[in-house]
């Protein structure tokens, strides 16, 4: 019998076979095919290519990744017959440059793997052993796929109390369990709200040029027996229209200090047709995905993506003249005006964002 896409793990760690496995992403609903990632450049072209996608989730196999690089850093050393901190620490420098290079827009890249090098720094500065930090590398590695999960309930908790039984929530893109390791932080609120006998109904946008609308949250809602209804990208002002939309769920992959948001390409179209018809728009995030560094949306870097994308990809013929210009931003940004309110684990933000978000920092820290 097979499993159900809801009974995988998106990222998981083992240790014995030292690799990361996780769900081809790019192979969804087609075919389920979980993937072992040893290698640095595996783990590289898995995040570039998007076969694990999705902010939290590129966090936890950037993290699990850079401890299985670590521990063959290590082994090497042994090998050599010598272990050196200041050797090590070089080699893990590199390779968390390495893959922190994947991709520019979502925070959480970075933020893992910053997260383990502080670990790193600190056990060292306590005196432990290169095979000690090894292992607690490892423990950080699975803390944050935990905390994760505990953080996606958190907010689908929050979430829901935004919304009423029979509602109907539009989503864009996936960000669903695919997206992180369970829960997901746009659909938390819906699966919550299925356990509970809530009965919404779901619109998920296509999402193109990369369909992961389609693909992956209208493939796991189905899954999971929620009432879900397609809908290319151009239809989302005619549901809102015609009344059939309560309020809109997204995720983000960067949350500037001023309440911008970037999500995927497309989101910041819906953000303005929900305002046009008086729907509420709900950015859900941890607060691992806010980048108090950056001030504005503006200064969020946009990742371009190949032009492939847009003219061939997942048609069996090329669809657009050879030679045809293309711009293909992976991301937009949602100006924090069009947005009703951020939720995050620690509570619901709500304009001045500035203010508001730096309320659920102190109360993060």
């Amino acid at each position: 019998m097979n499993k159900n896409i809801m009974e995988y793990e998106t990222v998981a760690l083992d240790d014995n076979d030292n690799s990361v496995i996780i769900i081809d992403q790019t192979r969804l609903p087609g075919k389920t095919q979980m993937i072992r990632l040893h290698t640095a450049q595996e783990i590289w072209d898995a995040i570039y290519l998007l076969k694990v996608r999705g902010a939290p989730a590129i966090g936890v196999a950037a993290a699990m990744g850079i401890y299985i690089l670590a521990k063959e850093i290590a082994r090497q050393q042994a090998e050599a017959g010598k272990i050196d901190f200041d050797c090590f620490y070089e080699k893990f420098k590199e390779q968390k440059d390495y893959l922190n290079s994947a991709r520019p827009t979502a925070v959480n890249l970075s933020w893992a793997l910053n997260r383990m090098e502080q670990v790193c720094v600190k056990a060292r500065e306590e005196g432990k052993t290169v095979p000690e930090i090894i292992e607690i590398l490892g423990r950080e590695a699975r803390e944050i796929k935990e905390e994760d999960i505990r953080v996606c309930k958190a907010i689908g908790e929050n979430g829901l109390s935004l919304v009423k039984p029979g509602d109907g929530i539009l989503t864009h893109c996936n960000a669903g369990q695919l997206a992180t390791c369970r829960y997901g932080t746009a659909t938390a609120p819906i699966y919550l709200g299925q356990e509970r006998g809530y009965h919404f109904r779901v619109f998920a946008d296509e999402t193109r040029p990369l369909l992961q609308g389609a693909r992956l949250t209208a493939y796991e809602l189905k899954s999971a027996g929620v009432d879900v209804t397609l809908i290319c990208d151009n239809m989302s002002a005619m549901v809102m229209k015609n009344g059939w939309v309560n309020a809109v769920f997204v995720g983000c992959d960067r949350v500037a200090a001023n309440g911008d948001t970037a999500n995927k390409i497309g989101t910041s179209v819906v953000a303005t047709v929900a305002k046009r018809y008086g729907v509420p728009f709900y950015v859900c995030a941890p607060m691992s995905t806010i980048d108090f560094n950056t001030p504005a949306g503006a200064e969020i870097e946009i990742e371009q993506r190949p032009a492939e994308e847009v003219t061939q990809m997942w048609y069996k013929e090329r669809m657009a003249p050879e030679g045809v210009k293309v711009f293909n931003p992976a991301f937009d940004v949602t100006d924090n005006e069009l947005i009703t309110a951020i939720v995050t684990e620690h509570g619901i933000a709500r304009a001045p964002f500035r203010e508001s978000l730096e309320k659920m920092r102190e109360k993060h820290l």
